[in-house]
């Protein structure tokens, strides 16, 4: 192969950025097999890391159209490469290195120091169809020499390049993503809802709002999170199926289903049930309902006393969860359902929180009890509501989270379990 390239150099590294097809993928590039290391033991641990996620980038390939890769970072040795650099000169005077090609005889070894989960998924999409054969990858070649040294150089650029690559954080994601339909549900309602406009949602890292902030309904983390709940019910009744053709049940669906842009009208009807909900709680949660009459103002919501439960990121996607448990068990109306929660104690400080929201002694937020926070949302709201089972887990989680004994839990939460 002839490749043309751009040579350049960073640190100790030459290199050569170029593009193959995903056919010359699947044919010179290699799993790393005893280039990193010499045990057994240890390749297999290498090979191990190599998960079931090239499935996934196998499927973006075939069902995403505006896909797109960053580069390959691909090691080669052995063989004979060899530099042809082309020099330019436009007549200015000017001239211009480091263009050329990139000469490869065919007998070189080419590994993946980075990019191993795109070579595997390339490959089993071009195992399946020839459709993506002409398709390229940018690329970046660079030497590696099969010695002690040479094993330790590639070792530590593979661990560089991989300790060091950032996950797109939820921040980027609820702003940028054009796939994930909770994030593009989102940022429909943040320009369009009375909730969400000016100053009423929080750019945050994380879920919880600064003492300092006396504006924000809540934070785009929280809302996103919330958001993804309504997905989760979303999708009860429809089919999601992975990169290997099979059903998806249980936590993973929706995880699944926001990797892939759905079709339109699809999406509409999701932005449409995230309407309804944030509707409903604007409409028939009456301390929410005050928050909108004003200009975002929250001391009277959210404050050093604790406040209320819908102004605190702890105690709001719990509600949600609450309202969603309530609607799937009795088919009330989202309204229906908030209606009758806007009667419930909905004060932090109230003795219905403590231990599980609001430590009373230092009066602060306790974050780690969302689950007891729902349970307790739907038991109050009817009792029957709960199955014996989350009867016990209410019981046993609130005992836990309050140092009770089970059975002073059990009388405290005012439920009877049966052939307890």
């Amino acid at each position: 192969m002839k490749i043309p390239s751009i040579r350049a150099k960073v640190g100790i590294w030459v290199y050569y950025v170029s593009t193959l097809t995903y056919a010359q993928v699947k044919e010179y590039v290699k799993r790393v097999d005893s280039e990193l290391h010499k045990s057994t033991v240890l390749r297999e641990m290498f090979q191990r890391s190599i998960t079931d996620n090239y499935k996934q980038i196998a499927a973006y390939i075939t069902q995403q159209e505006e896909r797109f890769f960053n580069s390959l970072v691909l090691a080669v040795y052995d063989g004979e490469p060899q530099w042809h650099e082309v020099r330019l000169n436009y007549g200015d005077g000017e001239e211009y290195y480091d263009i050329g090609l990139l000469e490869l005889t065919g007998e070189e070894k080419i590994f993946p120091v980075d990019g191993q989960h795109r070579v595997e998924g390339i490959k089993k999409v071009l195992s399946e169809s020839d459709r993506f054969d002409e398709e390229r990858i940018p690329v970046i070649f660079i030497g590696h020499k099969n010695d002690a040294n040479g094993v330790k150089r590639a070792r530590r650029l593979f661990s560089a390049l991989n300790h060091y690559a950032k996950p797109i954080s939820k921040r980027d994601i609820i702003a940028l993503d054009e796939d994930d339909a909770v994030a593009i549900a989102s940022r429909e309602l943040i320009e369009n809802h009375p909730l969400f406009e000016n100053e009423r949602i929080l750019d945050s890292k994380s879920r919880a709002i600064p003492e300092s902030n006396k504006k924000a309904f809540t934070t785009i983390i929280t809302f996103y999170d919330c958001n993804f709940e309504l997905m989760r019910l979303f999708l009860e009744s429809r089919t999601v199926k992975g990169a290997d053709g099979r059903t998806i049940r249980g936590s993973s669906k929706a995880k699944e289903y926001i990797r892939f842009r759905p079709e339109q009208p699809e999406l509409d009807e999701f932005i449409k049930l995230c309407v309804n909900f944030w509707n409903a709680v604007s409409s028939e949660i009456s301390c929410v309902r005050e928050y909108l009459a004003s200009d975002p103002a929250t001391e009277d919501f959210r404050n050093k006393d604790g406040g209320l439960l819908p102004f605190r990121s702890a105690a709001l996607i719990p509600l949600v969860k609450a309202v969603i448990h309530i609607h799937k068990k009795t088919a009330a109306s989202f309204v229906e359902a908030l209606r009758e929660i806007n009667t419930l104690p909905l004060k932090i400080s109230d003795n219905i929180w403590a231990g599980i929201l609001w430590d009373k002694n230092n009066k602060r937020m306790l974050m780690n009890h969302q689950k007891v926070v729902e349970l307790r949302l739907v038991h109050l709201y009817d009792s029957a509501l709960l199955s014996n089972k989350e009867k016990r887990d209410l019981v046993a989680e609130y005992a836990s989270a309050t140092q009770m004994r089970e059975e002073d839990a059990e009388s405290s939460l005012n439920i009877e379990l049966k052939g307890a």
